[in-house]
């Protein structure tokens, strides 16, 4: 990757940070596009590795950007088989993927919760909260549309989008806890039902 791309990434991701809304999982589809449709800095099984891992370790969702940066900048220096160089490119990539990301959002939000809680009490700061809820269930949806594996017509695929909305309607209507169902996809996957 050259000193553009890595730019390219960097304001990418601060743009993207703004809309972000429901957190930074929301932000996969197009950050895909970018990364893997457009640039082909990752693959797409390289991509939901990265997700996957990152969502598998303890701690914040948002640690997917930090690995994903990770991989293209490892990926840019030929491998981990580069050594120190490799390593290097792998942390600059997980810090300006993981700071684009983070800054120009945490500023925003704190500036704007600031002024929300001053004017709660205001209908259109009301109506805003209560406009944003179909709009973050959308962009979750998208989301785990673009996770659920490669979507041809085939059985598979019917078979993905049942067990999303099944899960989706579960956790909507029932108090099931999402633990419960995320050890339920675990067996599943272990099985090789999916």
């Amino acid at each position: 990757m050259s000193t553009a791309d890595w730019l390219t990434l960097f304001v990418h991701m601060m743009a993207l940070s703004l809309f972000t809304i429901g957190g930074a999982i929301a932000a996969i589809p197009d950050m895909h596009r970018l990364v893997v449709e457009q640039r082909h800095w990752l693959s797409g099984q390289e991509f939901a590795n990265a997700i996957t891992l990152a969502q598998a370790a303890p701690g914040p969702n948002v640690l997917f950007v930090a690995v994903l940066g990770w991989d293209m900048g490892v990926n840019s220096a030929g491998g981990l088989g580069m050594g120190s160089h490799a390593a290097w490119l792998g942390l600059m990539g997980a810090l300006l993927c993981l700071f684009g990301l983070l800054l120009p959002s945490s500023v925003l939000n704190y500036t704007a919760t600031r002024w929300a809680h001053r004017n709660r009490h205001r209908l259109g700061v009301r109506a805003f909260k209560a406009g944003m809820a179909p709009l973050v269930v959308g962009l979750l949806m998208s989301t785990a549309w673009l996770l659920s594996g490669e979507h041809h017509a085939d059985v598979m695929s019917v078979v993905r989008a049942g067990i999303t909305l099944g899960c989706a309607w579960v956790f909507w209507k029932t108090r099931v806890h999402l633990l419960l169902m995320m050890g339920a996809g675990v067996v599943i996957g272990v099985l090789g039902w999916v």
